[in-house]
């Protein structure tokens, strides 16, 4: 039986004193079923996703970003989070000064290799603020790749379509549901036609596309619980592991035995 909201362990996440001077790390590990409540700071974040799937508000909009992944946060933007899973991630806060060529909206960014190997190094070094020459110079590099790294807006949209936002809560409650396009149709009054429509004009890519990132997201979460390919893809709605292994490749550029591994 899950906990109410109410119930749920709640984070203020404290505030430095002071601004960065220049660029501030730090990582984190969120509890299952645990939220961040909503609050802002003065400067840009970069949240860098590195286990689980964090799933954040910022500016009204959900964002959910799979390891690997990242999340920007331009400065002064609200936002909070409530994740189902155990999520591991780390931050790197920017100086206000030091953002001016960053983008100006929030977004999900996927990390240049140059930028994991700094921010990787960093974080090994338990690196907290630059110090020395050298590292100020890598981390000019590091905001560099910020700029270059590729954007979207979010990796699973949502909406709130009269015929289309049923569908997707339905699903998102039950991954595995293998109801087609035309079922759904059926059981909102309208036509596989005008619900195919709605799928690319409100989130961007069609019904099955969205699915398969539905699907991808969740297996994440049952990986990382320790549970063999084959019940993941049973779980997450594919009746073979291969199909399911080709399908998370596709996705991920990795197998999800090597995933978990590499964990």
């Amino acid at each position: 039986m899950s906990l109410p909201r109410s119930s749920l362990p709640r984070y203020y996440p404290p505030l430095p004193e002071k601004t960065p001077l220049t660029l501030l790390f730090r990582g984190e590990i969120v509890e299952g079923n645990s939220e961040y409540v909503q609050h802002s700071h003065p400067w840009s974040q970069i949240i860098c996703v590195k286990s689980g799937v964090l799933a954040m508000m910022v500016a009204g909009q959900r964002y959910l970003a799979p390891r690997e992944f990242a999340i920007w946060l331009p400065a002064g933007i609200q936002h909070s989070s409530y994740n189902r899973k155990e999520t591991r991630f780390c931050a790197i806060d920017i100086a206000p000064d030091l953002d001016e060529n960053l983008p100006s909206a929030p977004c999900l960014l996927t990390p240049t290799a140059i930028f994991n190997a700094i921010a990787d190094d960093c974080f090994s070094r338990n690196l907290t603020e630059p110090q020395t020459e050298a590292d100020l110079r890598m981390c000019r590099v590091l905001l560099d790749q910020i700029s270059l790294a590729p954007r979207q807006d979010t990796y699973l949209p949502m909406s709130e379509n009269k015929l289309l936002a049923p569908v997707l809560a339905a699903l998102e409650k039950n991954p595995a549901d293998n109801t087609s396009l035309a079922q759904w149709a059926t059981r909102v009054y309208t036509t596989e036609r005008t619900l195919s429509r709605r799928c690319v004009q409100e989130l961007g890519m069609g019904f099955a596309e969205w699915r398969q990132r539905l699907r991808f997201l969740h297996s994440i979460s049952l990986l990382e619980q320790g549970k063999t390919v084959h019940e993941v893809a049973l779980d997450v709605g594919y009746s073979s592991s291969s199909a399911f292994i080709a399908m998370f490749q596709q996705i991920s550029g990795t197998t999800p035995q090597r995933f978990r591994n590499d964990r």
